[in-house]
């Protein structure tokens, strides 16, 4: 059995840092966060592995 992927919403990403989701949007533009995954129409999630990248290098 494969490990489940976890994904999170820019509201999940805001709410988790205490920012905008333009905060995150602008981050992402910047380059600072990795691109999200577009999993259909209307839903677009980064993985728990991008975010955990991102946190590293924020240290």
């Amino acid at each position: 059995m494969q490990p489940q992927t976890v994904f999170f919403s820019d509201k999940a990403l805001a709410e988790r840092y205490q920012v905008t989701r333009q905060t995150i949007w602008r981050w992402v533009r910047e380059n600072r966060l990795a691109k999200p995954v577009k999993l259909a129409a209307g839903s677009t999630r980064w993985t728990q592995a991008a975010v955990e990248k991102f946190e590293e290098a924020a240290k």
